[in-house]
């Protein structure tokens, strides 16, 4: 029995059986290694014989590029209020944010979808009513679930309003599967934990949940009094072109999974190239005899070929040598290359292939810029993703901690975009500007310190106080 099988029999349908299986191809692409694609049979004029063709993984270059521009160490998350800011920046720290979020990212890029799950751990949990006691706020952890362990119970308009999540746990010896369901009971969110015995492939649900070791503490059912859901989902902001009534995201190479099987049938002809244009010397029999007890060439040296005995030559000894078609190659994987970068979203010419390997290319990338215009669209799902984790966080101290912080206080994410952007250099533009009369001073300050106008302004007339003084 699997996962959905077991769902529907409880009464619930999740996505359909063949989008998991497009995940799983995107998850073999990410890794690098497509088994019908990358080993394969040839026929060499007289059997066939099993081939592996070589990989570029551009899929996982693609997802770790992506992950870089929409989360990285420059990305500040500012909070509305001192405790609120405190309170928010222990939890993530304690998590590992920095690095999780952008391990998050990529697998984003890689399967669609990721899902972050905030819950309470090695806490006292009241059997009776699923009420958690005795927390601190280390207790508060952060669950980073990949799509193929989303289950979607529920949408509406493309969000998802309730859900299943699953993870394999091997413990002592055994395999376990794990559930985690987030449903709606009289309009309040429920947390449905089961544990399933998946040794055999059975899917053996396991009734005592806290007779497992690991487990022990783990409520079966908690009852969370509040109508928010307590995850969140994040995923591409790309249109789900393999069902449009899918809730789920798709990978951010999903439509360009011919052109990674282009670039990797170039990428391997061209290291073969290289193998199959070595130089060879066809040496005849009588050449290799042994005179005063010692071989006249080398039997060790590669270059030389033994011809077998009987064949006549004209020559006594032959060379060969191939020319190699490398510029050819180059130029194929170049546009290739060209070709993955335009339809994952950076433009044209953000890959080079340059002396046998792939590097970023880097350049001043404008606002009307196609990866400029992309990286945004991406950020609007990125931001209302950062901002219910925020507010779920917020309610999990107040919960469970009592720590009376608002849940309403306003989130700013600022993603810093002068990653892409040749920001000193913009602003030095700006300030020659404001000197020669052609830009307003506040403009200037708008755009440095990234605030509205009438800030701008006050920063002005505080400076202007300043000068006055002296």
């Amino acid at each position: 029995m699997t996962i959905q099988q077991y769902l529907k029999k409880i009464g619930f349908d999740t996505v359909d059986m063949s989008f998991y299986s497009q995940i799983e191809q995107w998850q073999q692409w990410y890794q690098g290694k497509v088994k019908k694609f990358h080993n394969y049979e040839a026929y060499n004029g007289k059997q066939k014989v099993m081939c592996e063709r070589l990989s570029l993984q551009m899929a996982k270059k693609v997802c770790e590029d992506w992950a870089n521009l929409l989360m990285n160490e420059k990305v500040t998350i500012t909070i509305e209020g001192d405790r609120e800011q405190q309170f928010i920046d222990t939890v993530l720290e304690n998590n590992n944010f920095i690095v999780k979020s952008n391990e998050s990212q990529e697998y984003k890029a890689a399967y669609g979808t990721v899902a972050y799950v905030p819950y309470m751990q090695n806490v006292e949990v009241l059997q009776n009513t699923g009420e958690v006691i005795g927390a601190n706020i280390k207790d508060i952890h952060i669950n980073y679930v990949t799509g193929d362990f989303i289950f979607p119970l529920s949408w509406e308009n493309g969000k998802i309003k309730e859900c299943a999540f699953g993870a394999v746990k091997v413990i002592e010896g055994k395999e376990y599967f794990y559930l985690q369901m987030h449903t709606l009971e009289h309009n309040d969110y429920v947390i449905t934990n089961l544990l399933f015995d998946n040794t055999n492939g059975q899917m053996l649900e396991i009734e005592n949940i806290n007779s497992v070791k690991g487990f022990e503490n783990v409520a079966k059912r908690i009852v969370t009094k509040t109508n928010k859901p307590q995850f969140v989902i994040d995923r591409m902001n790309i249109v789900n072109n393999i069902n449009k009534n899918n809730p789920m995201g798709i990978a951010v190479f999903a439509n360009s999974i011919d052109v990674l099987k282009a670039i990797d049938i170039v990428f391997d002809s061209y290291n073969n190239e290289f193998i199959l244009g070595r130089k060879r010397i066809m040496v005849a029999e009588e050449a290799l005899q042994i005179e005063n007890s010692k071989m006249i060439f080398d039997p060790t040296d590669m270059a030389f070929y033994r011809l077998p005995e009987g064949i006549n030559d004209d020559n006594f000894i032959k060379e060969i040598d191939m020319s190699l078609r490398a510029n050819e190659h180059e130029i194929a994987l170049q546009n290739r290359l060209n070709l993955l970068s335009a339809k994952c979203g950076f433009g044209e010419n953000h890959y080079k292939f340059e002396q046998g390997s792939i590097t970023t290319a880097t350049q001043i990338i404008s606002e009307n810029s196609s990866l400029f215009r992309t990286l945004k669209k991406h950020e609007i799902i990125l931001e209302c993703a950062i901002r219910e984790l925020v507010q779920i966080l917020l309610w999990l101290g107040n919960q469970y901690l009592n720590l009376s912080l608002n849940e309403k206080a306003e989130v700013a994410i600022d993603f810093d975009d002068s990653i892409i952007e040749d920001r000193q250099t913009e602003l030095t533009d700006m300030r020659l500007d404001v000197s020669a009369g052609l830009l307003k001073p506040e403009l200037y300050i708008m755009k440095k310190y990234k605030v509205d106008e009438q800030t701008a302004k006050n920063m002005m007339a505080e400076q202007n106080e300043v000068t006055e003084v002296y």
